[in-house]
Order: C-alpha cells, then sequence, then structure tokens
C-alpha cells in the first residue's frame, strides 16, 4: 500500500491596526517573526481558522475583509509542504497581547520590519505591502 503524502493547508492573517500590522515572535521553532497563523482543523473553513489562530495568537478579534493570495511553494516551511491562504483583516476588538505558541507580538510598518522573519513571510508581507501601494496582486 502506498502512503499519501499530502500538503498541509493553514491560514496566514495579515491583521491591520491604523497603519501598522501585528507580527508574532514564535515561541516554536522554526524562530522568527511571523504573520498570525496556522493550521486549519479538521472539518474548519479556511476564514474560521483564521479567525481562530489571529484570537489565539494575538487575543484580537478580526474582520476578514479579503483573501489576499494563496502561497503554496514546496518548500515555504522548513518542516513539511504547507499551502497558507492569506487573510486580509482589521482588528475589531480586543488588546494585542502574545498568547498560544507566541513568544511576543509587535506592530510594524513596511519600513520597520524585523531582521529575522520565519518561513516565507517576508516575501509575503512585501508582496502585501506593493499591493497596498499599487493595488497589483502577486502573479501565479
Amino acid at each position: 500500500m502506498t502512503a499519501y503524502r499530502n500538503p498541509v493547508p493553514t491560514a496566514d492573517i495579515i491583521i491591520e491596526i491604523d497603519d501598522k500590522i501585528i507580527l508574532i515572535e514564535r515561541k516554536n521553532p522554526p524562530y522568527g517573526w511571523a504573520i498570525p497563523g496556522g493550521f486549519v482543523d479538521y472539518g474548519e473553513s479556511l476564514e474560521n481558522a483564521a479567525r481562530r489562530e489571529a484570537l489565539e495568537e494575538t487575543s484580537v478579534n478580526v474582520e476578514l475583509y479579503e483573501q489576499f493570495y494563496t502561497y503554496s511553494r514546496p518548500d515555504r516551511d522548513p518542516r513539511h509542504h504547507t499551502v497558507t491562504t492569506v487573510f486580509l483583516a482589521r482588528a475589531v476588538s480586543g488588546t494585542p497581547k502574545a498568547d498560544d505558541d507566541a513568544k511576543s507580538l509587535n506592530l510594524f510598518t513596511a519600513d520597520a520590519l524585523p531582521d529575522t522573519i520565519a518561513f516565507d513571510h517576508r516575501d509575503i508581507l512585501m508582496d502585501y505591502f506593493n499591493y497596498k501601494k499599487t493595488g497589483k496582486r502577486p502573479s501565479p
């Protein structure tokens, strides 16, 4: 019998507060700063996973306002092949505070990102900031 290995779905959320975004510092490997997000649970929609992960990691309830893009490069996560759908969201309630597997949390602008960013999240953030300036989404 052949064992099938399939990519694992995840959802990431770029949470906007005024002209800044929330990034979390990961307490588990791979270390570094990251866009809040995580694995989609069985029976859960991408949208619900995004809302849940945002609340779990940042203590903020969000309003998803746009599905931004899906990233699927097989090496984007060093642990295994993941496919993430990135949502854009606004914080609607709660005070940003690191929780769950977030070691710390901070607000950042495009010109003041941390040096160490996990996964392919620097690329995702560059796509996002470019989109906010130009309205142009990443190309497949």
